[in-house]
């Protein structure tokens, strides 16, 4: 017998052992289900017998206790529904106020990461107002040029950039520092004359305010002095305003005294 031979011999008689396996085992589970089919026939009989057993009264008393126990469970259900439904709204709410914990913790660790950087980017602007004074009269060609535009390169790539602040114009209290205020009068009022600092933006807040020189509107000239005529004539009203004051007084005056006397008169004649 060659290898082939056993080979198919061998395989048939795995097949065999693992139909026979299979088909005990499916002849184990109808006995088994079987058997749970007969149980469930015998208490259903055995209950059928003792309700036989029982009276009428008895039967009566049953039913009751079992609508009561009924009554119970349906009210057990309920309870549990109602903590069911508290327990998913307090998970719920743990959850929604782990989340926007997470969510204000996020917010709060990018926000000093910001600021972190804002204060090292502040620190290197005096370099950058160096910089900018060296190469103030050279040319393209000069190396200091050439280290500025890597340094400028350098800030951009952080969210970094100068202000766009120009004279003449507005003054924006968001954006500008005023240091000091000229009188202009071809110019409108807090317009900017003069830039003595640039300012710096990263990303969306300003790192620096523009120091700036704004303009201011001249006081009016002060007003001509009265005529002599029109002084004397505003003297002459406020001594006719004062002689019927002192008039007026003392006719109050005499009044009063009239009144006075009036009455002692009165008082001498009825006693």
């Amino acid at each position: 017998m060659n290898n082939k031979e056993e080979a198919s011999k061998n395989s048939v008689e795995i097949g065999e052992q693992t139909e026979e396996k299979e088909k005990q085992e499916k002849e184990k589970k109808e006995k088994e289900i079987e058997i749970e089919k007969e149980k469930e026939l015998d208490e259903e009989e055995e209950y059928r017998l003792k309700l036989k057993e029982l009276s009428k009264e008895e039967l009566i008393n049953k039913i009751i206790s079992i609508k009561e126990n009924l009554s119970n469970l349906e009210q057990e259900n309920e309870d549990l529904k109602d903590k069911n439904e508290e327990w998913q709204d307090k998970y719920m709410r743990l959850q929604a106020e782990f989340e926007n914990s997470q969510k204000r913790w996020d917010k709060a660790r990018k926000s000093l990461a910001t600021q972190y950087t804002a204060n090292v980017l502040r620190n290197f602007l005096p370099l950058y107002d160096s910089f900018a004074s060296a190469i103030k009269d050279l040319d393209d060609n000069n190396p200091l040029t050439g280290f500025y535009k890597q340094f400028m390169n350098i800030l951009k790539s952080y969210g970094a950039q100068p202000l766009e602040t120009k004279e003449e114009d507005s003054f924006d209290y968001d954006k500008h520092e005023a240091l000091s205020s000229l009188e202009r009068e071809d110019l409108p009022n807090n317009t900017i004359i003069d830039i003595l600092q640039e300012g710096w933006k990263f990303k969306d807040d300003v790192l620096r305010y523009a120091k700036v020189i704004i303009s201011r509107k001249p006081k009016p000239p002060p007003k001509p002095p009265e005529k002599d005529e029109k002084k004397e004539e505003k003297k002459t009203k406020e001594k006719e305003e004062g002689h019927e004051k002192e008039e007026k007084e003392k006719i109050k005056s005499d009044l009063e005294d009239t009144n006075r006397s009036q009455g002692k008169e009165k008082k001498t004649e009825s006693n």
